[in-house]
C-alpha cells in the first residue's frame, strides 16, 4: 500500500506554513509527502479530481466554504485540526488618526485628503478580495475615489511596508493570521455590515476514500494539530522576512511543543 500522500497546498505564505506542519507531522509518522502549492480555487478543483489527497487549509464556513461544498457534491471529506482561527480584516497602521475607528470613516473629507485610495489586495480567489470587492460598492467607497486592486501576496505586503517607511495613510485589506501583524502595529477597521465575514477555522481536508491509509492514532495525531493565529504569524515571518528554512522552523516548533 502507498505510503505517499499528495498535499495540496493554497500558496500563500500562512498556507504553505500550516502545510509544512502538516508534512512533517505525516513524515514523522512515515508517510512520504508531496506537495503541490496553487491558488484558492485550483487547490479544491484538485482536491475534488483527486489529485491531491489533503489539502491546507481550508478556511470554514466563510472563506472557503463555498470551495468545499462544490468538492463535497462529488467527494466526502473529513476535517481535521484546528490549524488556526483565521479571519479577514481591513486594517490601519497604527500612526494614523485614532478617530478613524469604522470604514465608513474612509469617506470624511479629512481622510479623504489624505488616505492613499489604491488598496492593494490579493489574488481574486480569497475571501478576503471577495468581500473587499463588495465592501467597495456597499460603502460607497468607489464612489469616493477609492480603487481596489487584485495582485500577488507581495503586491499587497509591498504596498503596506513601503508606506509605513513614508508613514502614508493606506488601508491594507489583510487576515490573520499574517506576518505583517508579527512586526507592525495594525488597527482593524470595524465592518458593522458584516460583509468580511465571521471568525473561521482552518482545517486540514482529507478525502475520505484516503482515511483507510490512517491507523487511528495517526487521524488523530492529524486532528490534534491545533496553533493559533499568533504563533503562525511568528513562524511565517521567520520564513517570510528572515529568510529561514521553512521545514526547519516548523520542525524546531513542533519539537518543542509535542
Amino acid at each position: 500500500m502507498s505510503k505517499t500522500i499528495n498535499l495540496g497546498v493554497t500558496d500563500l505564505s500562512f498556507h504553505r506554513i500550516a502545510a509544512s506542519l502538516v508534512a512533517n507531522t505525516l513524515e514523522e509518522i512515515g508517510f512520504t509527502v508531496k506537495r503541490t502549492y496553487s491558488p484558492h480555487e485550483e487547490n479544491f478543483e484538485r482536491l475534488k479530481a483527486g489529485d491531491v489527497d489533503m489539502l491546507a487549509s481550508a478556511w470554514l464556513p466563510s472563506s472557503h466554504g463555498i470551495y468545499k461544498s462544490d468538492v463535497e457534491k462529488e467527494v466526502p471529506l473529513l476535517e481535521l485540526g484546528l490549524h488556526y482561527k483565521p479571519y479577514a480584516l481591513w486594517g490601519v497602521p497604527n500612526y494614523i488618526s485614532e478617530e478613524i475607528t469604522e470604514v465608513s470613516d474612509l469617506l470624511e473629507p479629512e481622510v479623504l485628503s489624505k488616505m492613499k485610495k489604491d488598496i492593494q489586495g490579493i489574488n481574486s480567489g480569497a475571501g478576503i478580495t471577495r468581500f473587499s470587492i463588495e465592501m467597495m460598492e456597499a460603502y460607497g467607497l468607489t464612489a469616493a475615489g477609492y480603487k481596489f486592486h487584485t495582485g500577488t501576496e507581495d503586491d499587497c505586503f509591498s504596498a503596506f511596508e513601503n508606506a509605513v517607511a513614508h508613514k502614508q495613510w493606506m488601508v491594507v485589506p489583510l487576515w490573520k493570521p499574517q506576518f505583517l501583524h508579527y512586526k507592525y502595529n495594525i488597527r482593524e477597521l470595524k465592518e458593522p455590515k458584516g460583509l468580511l465575514g465571521s471568525v473561521d477555522k482552518a482545517v486540514l481536508l482529507l478525502r475520505k476514500v484516503k482515511e483507510n491509509m490512517f491507523t487511528k492514532t495517526h487521524l488523530q495525531k492529524l486532528d490534534g494539530l491545533q496553533f493559533t493565529n499568533d504563533i503562525i504569524a511568528e513562524l511565517d515571518y521567520k520564513v517570510s522576512r528572515e529568510g529561514k528554512n521553512i521545514d526547519e522552523v516548523t520542525k524546531r516548533w513542533l519539537k518543542n511543543h509535542h
